[in-house]
């Protein structure tokens, strides 16, 4: 009796476990666009994916009403301009708490507030010397409101804010911003609220197009880079960047302040003399980034968790000024079909078998299993397992409850992958390179339940 309760437990846990989805994954829903579907659709479409979390600009009230009764967790924003009347004045607070908040919550599940966008790096001392005071009363109203500790306050920050970050251990806030994020990480350890942060790969490989520099944004198989202040040994920038800020952090005295993602993304369109754009890149940085986060592994100087992270963005914004990369971050067309697959949509999170046979291949000589070469590193081996689960292969055997979970290693779970991957490819001796990692043997590993694909064909 005793065993059977176990087993209907652990099925019941991992029911609940693949059930859910990431709620470590966010999207930001810009409006700066006059072609948007109407907000009951998007509500419909988030459903259908695995996103768990939307973070508005602004806190539209059509749009947090959509949301009501969906689970979906809901970031809304008081303007840069809305900061002077917020700080001077604790009832203007209140009163967009009673505006913005009381109409909708608990059925539209509000999370965070965050007060202004950027204002640090306006460098305008007016609006910096107020961003504290407004948070502050706007943290006093949700307590007033009883929703102390159910919805957070904080404030969105650019990269610019620091003014060293690589290598990622030497991160440190530029001197002039440091008298405002004493106060502001201050009010984040005191409220228990994430510090915000807009990291960009995008822009760091604008500034250096290098292959391997594309290769390390993307999440792709490369040879990585190197701390040269503790010696880690990093293998992709989004690491490298949230690193910066945890050592920044760490630098200030606040290095147990939670970090949030509160944009990134990579643009799949833009003018002729913009480097990187494309919709290969966006694909490539996106739907690798999922799966990174997927994985659990965490940052090197913050193992073991995701970071909060909200993709930029849901739809493109026809009406952004700039460049035309700034109107090619979208996610979702207006029709609600997808730009590209990045592996979000629940249907496409457990690959079936096709019904209809496809068109026969010539039958592949190749025989073997790819296996990663002695002495690679585990940092290497989980950019090669992100790549490898990102590109449509069935990584469902290496999650918890999966036949190949065990050993919880990243060394088994990567061996694994690059094998699926190699072996549902052309198998042509590429497929079985990752940076030169990797090499064919004619030894099977499968051990146990755990069936490695391969050998004679």
């Amino acid at each position: 009796m005793a065993i059977v309760f176990v087993f209907l437990f652990l099925s019941l846990f991992l029911c609940i476990h693949f059930s859910s989805a990431e709620p470590f994954v966010g999207v930001n829903y810009g409006q700066v666009a006059d072609n948007l579907p109407p907000p009951p659709a998007t509500a419909k479409l988030l459903q259908s994916t695995s996103i768990e979390k939307v973070r508005l600009y602004g806190a539209d009230p059509a749009i947090i009403k959509a949301l009501a009764n969906t689970g979906v967790g809901i970031v809304i924003g008081a303007a840069n301009g809305d900061i002077p009347a917020l700080a001077s004045d604790p009832n203007s607070a209140a009163q967009w708490i009673n505006s913005n908040v009381l109409p909708f919550y608990p059925a539209s599940n509000i999370i965070l507030i965050t007060v202004g966008n950027e204002v640090l790096t306006t460098n305008d001392p007016n609006l910096i010397n107020q961003l504290q005071p407004a948070m502050q009363n706007m943290q006093n109203a949700i307590n007033g409101a009883k929703l102390g500790g159910k919805i957070k306050v904080s404030t969105v920050n650019s990269m610019a804010v620091l003014s060293q970050s690589d290598p990622p251990s030497s991160g440190s806030f530029s001197p002039s911003y440091q008298p405002a994020l004493k106060g502001l990480l201050q009010f984040h350890k005191d409220n228990g609220s994430p510090f915000a942060i807009n990291p960009y790969p995008f822009f760091a490989y604008e500034s250096d197009s290098r292959p391997e520099t594309l290769a390390f944004c993307l999440f792709q198989p490369n040879a990585g880079r190197v701390d040269s202040g503790n010696g880690v040994k990093y293998m992709n920038m989004f690491d490298a960047q949230v690193d910066a800020v945890h050592s920044a952090l760490g630098g200030m005295g606040f290095k147990d302040v939670e970090i949030m993602v509160a944009e990134t993304g990579w643009p799949y369109n833009g003018d002729s003399n913009e480097v990187g754009p494309s919709v290969e890149n966006a694909k490539a940085y996106n739907g690798n980034l999922i799966a990174h986060l997927r994985s659990m592994v965490g940052t090197p100087l913050m193992p073991g968790k995701s970071v909060d992270t909200y993709l930029f963005a849901l739809y493109d914004e026809d009406l952004k000024p700039g460049p035309g990369s700034e109107r090619a971050f979208g996610l979702f067309k207006p029709d609600l079909s997808m730009t590209y697959d990045i592996g979000i949509s629940k249907s496409s999170r457990t690959p079936s078998t096709p019904k209809t046979p496809v068109t026969p291949q010539p039958k592949p000589t190749a025989t073997g299993w790819c296996m990663p070469k002695a002495g690679v590193s585990d940092a290497q081996l989980q950019s090669s397992l992100d790549y490898a689960c990102s590109q449509g292969i069935d990584c469902g055997p290496i999650q918890p409850g999966g036949a190949c979970f065990e050993p919880n290693t990243v060394a088994s779970h990567a061996a694994y992958a690059m094998n699926l991957y190699y072996q549902s490819s052309a198998k042509n001796p590429w497929n079985c390179d990752f940076s030169q990692t990797a090499t064919l043997t004619s030894q099977n590993p499968s051990y146990s339940n755990c069936i490695y694909p391969g050998g004679s064909t």
